[in-house]
């Protein structure tokens, strides 16, 4: 009976906390890809319900959203690509995830039917969709006539209406990516990926023929047209020696912006990175990398200060303007529909969050648009020039469509009604020391019953990517969106929760993000591993016997780590399809990556493993993984085990058949999840 009262006592939380069931904070609806009609002052954006997936809609002046399809089952069919016809009457979107390399469609539900992705059309006033042809990628014509959109590399096009079966635009070596149509409607820019080089090439519809701009050996990228279709700017990367993933990467032989005339082909370079800080592109979070504005400027992100800033070189070339002055990052931009602005979200002045701002390519001085401590992405005006849409959220508000009224009054389109708000905590900005003495941000969440004196157990949580940065609430990543929740009930089960960006992340510069030695170079970020839970330690109101770690892909990675390297110092951990040896995990992205052709950094990428260090793997962990990811491969955590299995280390295995890496089915999100705090109140809790 004693030992039942102790599970009990487990069980439930201590009467002063503030509790709440984690499936209802994960039950939050959570919104992605904004986007404003080119007239009628409406905006589309799409909700993932509790894994049910659909187009919402709203109108100005009243803005009173409107479900637009009728999808109604957590079948982990994902939508995206949204696009607006011309007039506003019709949406097109992409039902269906990408193949992996053996062509197969994400199937989490095993369904014997196998899914398809598909390009689909919807009128705005309601409907059923139609199904427009297989693919992804569309783009509808300026005249509205047709949508065109990728199909196995090749470009397709049928009517906007679906009246006519899809055909091939033309056909083309190598894969397209990057359409972009001509002001007129008349012609198709694409950018034409051969493999170890790209070109430009645009396709007349009127006498069907195919140009290709300025061709080389480089990889020409990101094609943009001039308001006027007689100029087509892009980027181009220079030839280079395989560049491997996961490791620093500070220069390279400088980008460049080259304009080429259409009729011609001919092109001239009118700007070109300087060597060293800036020499290596970095893109924002957005389809569009460069815009051609109504004024006749280039407007390109550039990380000259070794910060990523938007800056500014008239087309003809010429003296290059900062836009966006400071040591902050700026992360999506949009244009403006009048081509005289853009609108960008950035961490300017408020390191740990996102707002948005107004920046003039003329004028710079960015004008912020949504001071306080929300979180804000995804700016879109609308087409009165004047009113913004939006997704944001908050420490305590999951995240929801809105819109910035013209008077600058901010408003939900979805309120997120019966939500437990008030039992979360605000998290706090913290500095932590690694084992090297390196300075490495964090968030630190305390229980809402917190006293000085009480000892509560404490967990770490890292982020995946590694190329990302937890804020001070919600994130903008359903995945992070979905961990910030996690955070959040473990502190309301009395835990203290420390979050780490640690080093390789972004949102802090270029050298933090390209740290030495980080990754398969030399697992640098192990120092920050052993920096927070030191920190914990050393906090009177940690239990210091009862520290664990959690998180998943990269943050698996850096769980393992710490599990097989400093066992006496963690005592638990969850593991979610994390990469334990950095060899095989190059290879699920450059597939024909031979170790033995570079043995040194083979060498020091094993090194860098878990896998290498597994010996000294001692604490328990949860280890969870679907067999279809196209990211971490199964086999990572197959050999893991195994390895596991022979030290005898205690360890749980939840495997999802069928599944991805960012899982697509909510019930395997609630099921991981709650597992993962289980876990945790079993290990640390007596």
């Amino acid at each position: 009976m004693r030992s039942l009262i102790a599970v009990l006592l487990l069980a439930a939380p201590t009467a002063a906390a503030q509790t709440f069931p984690l499936d209802a904070v994960l039950a939050a609806p959570f919104p992605s890809e904004i986007l404003a009609a080119p007239k009628s002052n409406r905006v589309a954006w799409i909700v993932n319900a509790k894994g049910v997936r659909n187009i919402w809609v709203a109108e100005g002046p009243s803005f009173t959203p409107r479900q637009l399809t009728k999808y109604s089952v957590d079948d982990g069919q994902e939508i995206g690509s949204l696009a607006w016809s011309p007039d506003a009457s019709t949406l097109v979107f992409v039902r269906g995830g990408a193949a992996n390399r053996s062509g197969e469609i994400p199937n989490p539900t095993s369904d014997p039917v196998p899914p398809d992705q598909a390009v689909w059309s919807i009128p705005y006033a309601g409907g059923e969709p139609k199904k427009i042809g297989e693919g992804s990628s569309p783009e509808v014509s300026p005249k509205g006539d047709r949508v065109v959109w990728s199909s196995r590399g090749q470009l397709m096009a049928a009517p906007l209406d679906g009246s006519a079966r899809p055909a091939a635009l033309f056909r083309m070596r190598g894969a397209a990516a990057g359409m972009n149509w001509s002001p007129d409607g008349s012609r198709i820019a694409v950018a034409s990926n051969r493999g170890d080089h790209s070109f430009i090439a645009v396709y007349d519809l009127n006498a069907k023929s195919v140009r290709f701009l300025d061709p080389g050996v480089d990889r020409d990228t990101a094609p943009v047209w001039s308001p006027d279709g007689k100029q087509i700017a892009f980027l181009r990367m220079p030839a280079e020696q395989r560049v491997l993933p996961f490791g620093p990467r500070r220069s390279a032989a400088p980008w460049s912006i080259r304009v080429a005339d259409v009729e011609s082909g001919k092109a001239q370079e009118i700007w070109r990175a300087q060597p060293n800080h800036g020499s290596v592109f970095q893109n924002l979070v957005a389809a569009q990398q460069m815009w051609w504005t109504a004024s006749g400027k280039i407007v390109f992100p550039w990380e000259r200060t070794g910060w990523k800033l938007l800056y500014a070189v008239p087309a003809r070339g010429g003296e290059t303007a900062l836009l966006t002055p400071g040591k902050f990052e700026v992360e999506y931009a949009s244009l403006t529909p009048d081509a005289k602005a853009l609108l960008i979200n950035s961490n300017q002045d408020d390191i740990d969050r996102r707002h948005l701002w107004r920046v003039s390519p003329d004028s710079g001085s960015p004008e912020l648009l949504t001071p306080g401590k929300g979180i804000e992405w995804a700016p879109t005006m609308l087409s009165d020039g004047q009113t913004i849409a939006f997704l944001r959220s908050d420490a305590r508000t999951p995240a929801h469509a809105a819109i910035r009224m013209p008077n600058g009054e901010v408003k939900a389109l979805m309120p997120v009604e019966g939500f437990p708000s008030k039992a979360f905590v605000e998290p706090q900005a913290v500095m932590i020391s690694a084992a090297d003495g390196m300075q490495i941000p964090a968030q630190l969440f305390l229980p809402a019953n917190h006293r000085p004196g009480q000892k509560h157990p404490a967990v770490v949580f890292f982020h995946g990517g590694s190329r990302r940065q937890m804020l001070l609430g919600y994130h903008y990543g359903s995945y992070y969106h979905n961990a910030y929740s996690l955070n959040q009930f473990l502190a309301s089960r009395g835990y203290i929760v420390l979050s780490v960006n640690y080093r390789s992340g972004t949102g802090y510069g270029m050298e933090f993000r390209e740290a030495l030695n980080y990754g398969a170079t030399g697992a640098s970020e192990y120092q920050d591993v052993i920096g927070a839970g030191l920190y914990l330690r050393g906090r009177p109101d940690v239990e210091p016997n009862k520290i664990g770690l959690w998180g998943g892909s990269y943050g698996g990675y850096l769980t393992a780590m710490g599990l097989s390297r400093a066992s006496d110092l963690f005592a638990a951990g969850v593991d979610i399809h994390g990469v334990h040896e950095w060899n095989a995990g190059i290879r699920t992205f450059v597939p024909d990556y031979n170790p033995r052709e570079s043995a040194d950094s083979a060498r020091v990428a094993y090194e860098s493993s878990p896998i290498a260090t597994v010996n000294g793997w001692r604490s328990p962990v949860l280890l969870i993984h679907g067999d279809d990811d196209r990211n971490v491969a199964f086999s990572q955590t197959v050999r893991l085990v195994e390895e596991l299995r022979r030290l005898k280390v205690e360890h749980e295995i939840i495997v999802f058949p069928d599944e991805v890496h960012s899982f697509l089915l909510h019930r395997n999100w609630v099921t991981a999840l709650q597992a993962t705090a289980n876990f945790f109140d079993r290990k640390l809790k007596n």
